[in-house]
């Protein structure tokens, strides 16, 4: 009986120590992913440290978490039994920000100049109220069916939509929240930030300042085997570049999120695995390194910090935005873009218009059409930093339907063909939440 006991126990020795081994790493990025959570819902939309826990943070091995907010320092801290812990810091302007010890959080630091639009026009060209209309051509009754159907009954937290909104011809003809969300709330956007990034490509190259068919100028790639990527070939996720994209472990990605201090360096350091415009390959790390591109642009930080509002952003009216920043100041395009609902609608509404906002071209017609047209390798479902149907990934709704997509299920969804766009936010992504039916119900409710 004690040799039973004793290799008992011996076991339960090695089951502990193969679990510490192999969980211990994942801790700082636990920690990390939730201090860098609860400091940006709270302290960018006023949510509740429960709200968050509850929600965002929602998340296998994240909800292991502790974390606590100082209002007063305005960071977060977060760590897993008292291990890892790990800050974020708050700072007007830029969002929060998880940082190192090393960091130096007194040190004086840029802010991007805003210019908020205020004017007597309704939405979505101005600060009014939207005007209220009625078209003969839409079965309201099927509408609000469709619309109620993307939302939580009573008791269940299977669909989990925060927002959803439907917008035709320019005039909102649906808008829901759920409990503890209205018009003003601000709503991370994860990987649709990726979407805004490639949009400032297009501004530049409307005015003259870009070549996307050019050599990506990164002097660092000059002499190998890297020289011929395009910037082309970086909007399309088409460089060859190596990159290992998956959330469920420790991996390119996620080091790059939750520790890395320039994100921008993360894909640049990394060997060509495939030639150019061979192989599609989703990469975060991609659109970080477009941002440090966008960066080398400009002849100083405060230019590079104020283009992305002053060029698209704010210029369109969505004031409510906002880019958080790595450690080093840069822009993480990737994931870390903040905005109410229907300012995110806005920037759909710009790709509907192909770049015409209320008379003024933003950037060029054909980049609405380079944004729409898919990459070679990518079977229809990838176009310049936004995601496509023309595969036919959701077979009831038109082919030339393309899209924002994020983390959860964030989609801001632009369909010409029937001058819609829909914007749904929420914390469940395809096939657990059915897009597909979702889409075909609202496009059911548009009279023939």
């Amino acid at each position: 009986m004690k040799k039973f006991f004793k290799f008992v126990g011996i076991g339960i020795f090695v089951v502990f120590l193969y679990v510490a081994i192999t969980s211990y790493p994942k801790l700082d990025l636990i920690s990390g992913f939730s201090a860098k959570s609860v400091a940006s819902g709270h302290f960018i939309d006023n949510r509740s440290q429960e709200m968050i826990e509850k929600g965002d943070n929602d998340i296998n091995l994240i909800d292991l978490a502790k974390n606590s907010i100082n209002e007063s320092g305005k960071f977060a801290t977060a760590s897993v039994y008292g291990l890892k812990e790990r800050k974020a810091i708050y700072r007007e302007g830029l969002g929060a920000t998880l940082i190192n010890d090393e960091f130096d959080d007194s040190k004086p630091y840029l802010v991007p100049k805003r210019t908020l639009s205020i004017n007597n026009l309704p939405f979505p060209y101005g600060n009014l109220e939207a005007k209220d209309s009625i078209f003969n051509t839409i079965d309201y009754t099927k509408l609000n069916v469709a619309v109620a159907n993307a939302f939580n009954t009573e008791g269940k937290i299977d669909k989990r939509t925060r927002s959803l909104l439907v917008i035709y011809k320019d005039k909102i003809i649906a808008e829901k929240y759920d409990v503890g969300f209205d018009k003003e709330s601000k709503i991370l956007g994860w990987s649709m930030t990726k979407s805004i990034t490639s949009a400032m490509f297009g501004i530049l190259e409307k005015q003259g300042k870009m070549n996307i068919y050019a050599p990506a100028p990164i002097p660092e790639w000059a002499n190998d085997e890297r020289k011929s990527i395009t910037t082309n070939d970086l909007l399309h996720m088409n460089s060859g570049l190596e990159w290992e994209e998956k959330y469920d472990k420790i991996c390119d990605a996620t080091k790059m999120l939750f520790q890395a201090e320039d994100m921008t360096i993360s894909q640049l350091e990394k060997p060509a695995a495939y030639k150019p415009n061979t192989h599609w390959n989703y990469s975060s790390g991609t659109t970080n390194l477009l941002s440090g591109i966008l960066r080398k642009q400009f002849k100083t930080h405060q230019e590079y910090l104020d283009f992305w509002y002053g060029a698209l952003i704010d210029k369109i009216g969505m004031n409510s935005m906002i880019l958080e920043t790595d450690m080093k100041g840069n822009y993480v395009g990737s994931s870390y873009g903040w905005a109410t609902t229907r300012d995110w609608a806005k920037f759909g509404l710009l790709y509907l218009h192909k770049g015409n906002w209320n008379g003024e071209q933003i950037f060029n017609e054909s980049w609405a059409t380079y944004t729409a047209t898919p990459t070679n390798t990518s079977n229809g479902d990838y176009g310049g930093h936004f995601w496509l149907n023309s595969g036919g990934k959701f077979p009831d709704v038109p082919r030339d339907m393309y899209y924002c997509g994020g983390f959860q299920g964030q989609m801001v969804v632009i369909i010409p063909s029937l001058d819609l766009v829909i914007v749904r936010m929420g914390l469940k992504e395809n096939p657990e939440f059915d897009f597909n039916k979702m889409f075909k119900e609202i496009i059911r409710s548009l009279k023939k």
